[in-house]
């Protein structure tokens, strides 16, 4: 057998603002062939995510039995859209998906369990979310890679409720984020970024938002043991069950990588200083924030 083609490198995201704090959507669009993404970092991702699936099911992996159709599509959409877009490293024998990287066949159609199967083949977590009344609410995922919450304790609950602890998102964006899960079209995928600076590197970190635990981090010693965590998160409706997709895709990177590129030090020190405090509380950079900003300073003036 042929051995695939090199995986890319993942890109470095850099989605913070260095002008006045905006709570937004900050929505895109982009084709069908950049929904799902593969990169270099797949082998060890799946890994990972393959032994949370096997030790932790009952976290990382819940359906409420209303979304049973919904998650079966999902993998059936997710399966033919590697297949169609990534056919170097996927590809349909007999109607499973060969996956070429790790050298097996997957069974779709007859998945017996296809949220945990989904999660099993890619780097991406996946939210189902129905629209009931024009208010969506969250009935099945895969989330191996949480940022800070809890399937378990969102599961059945609707959008707002699932964010009720974010600063300022039911006053700015629960009513327009609820207005366009509603309104979204079959076959149109939107994107948007989601960031944060954290003192750990762990991609599946379920532990709560807010925590105020002091820091020894020295400003020196920020470059490397603070680390740039972004969410590309993904928005797309299912035609058949009408439910709503939620993909997440993780990246973490040292905070030294993100700011070795000439004027981003001082983007990212805007961008937190600009942050109101409550969010800088939610996020849990108060307890290093002040070494955060003079490292960043430093970096700046060169």
């Amino acid at each position: 057998m042929i051995p695939p083609p090199e995986l890319p490198e993942p890109p470095i995201l850099r989605p913070y603002e260095d002008g006045a704090f905006r709570m937004a959507l900050g929505l895109g669009t982009v084709p069908t062939r950049e929904w799902l993404r593969v990169d270099r970092l797949y082998g060890p991702e799946v890994a990972e995510r393959r032994a949370l699936i096997a030790e932790r099911a009952r976290e990382v992996v819940i359906g409420l039995p209303e979304a049973a159709e919904a998650g079966a599509e999902l993998l059936g959409a997710v399966a033919a859209n590697l297949a169609e877009h990534h056919p170097a490293w996927f590809g349909w024998e007999g109607g499973r998906l060969a996956n070429r990287l790790l050298g097996e066949d997957v069974e779709i159609a007859g998945a017996e369990a296809p949220l945990a199967t989904l999660g099993r083949l890619v780097q991406e977590d996946f939210c189902l979310m129905r629209v009931e009344g024009g208010v969506p609410r969250l009935v099945a995922g895969v989330l191996c890679f949480p940022n800070r919450w809890r399937l378990a304790e969102k599961i059945g609950l609707p959008l707002g409720g699932v964010h009720g602890p974010v600063p300022l998102y039911a006053e700015r964006l629960q009513r327009p984020v609820d207005r366009f899960l509603a309104l979204l079209a079959p076959g149109k995928i939107a994107v948007r970024a989601n960031w944060s600076v954290l003192d750990d590197p762990a991609l599946h970190q379920p532990v709560g938002h807010g925590r105020r635990k002091a820091s020894s981090l020295r400003a020196e010693e920020a470059g490397a043991r603070l680390f740039l965590r972004v969410e590309r998160q993904s928005f797309v409706r299912l035609p058949r069950s009408g439910a709503v997709v939620f993909g997440i895709r993780s990246y973490v990177w040292p905070l030294g990588v993100v700011v070795a590129a000439e004027g981003e030090a001082a983007r990212l020190r805007a961008a937190v200083l600009a942050m109101p405090e409550a969010m800088a509380a939610y996020k849990s950079l108060l307890p290093f924030r002040a070494a955060l900003l003079e490292y960043l300073e430093a970096r700046a003036a060169g």
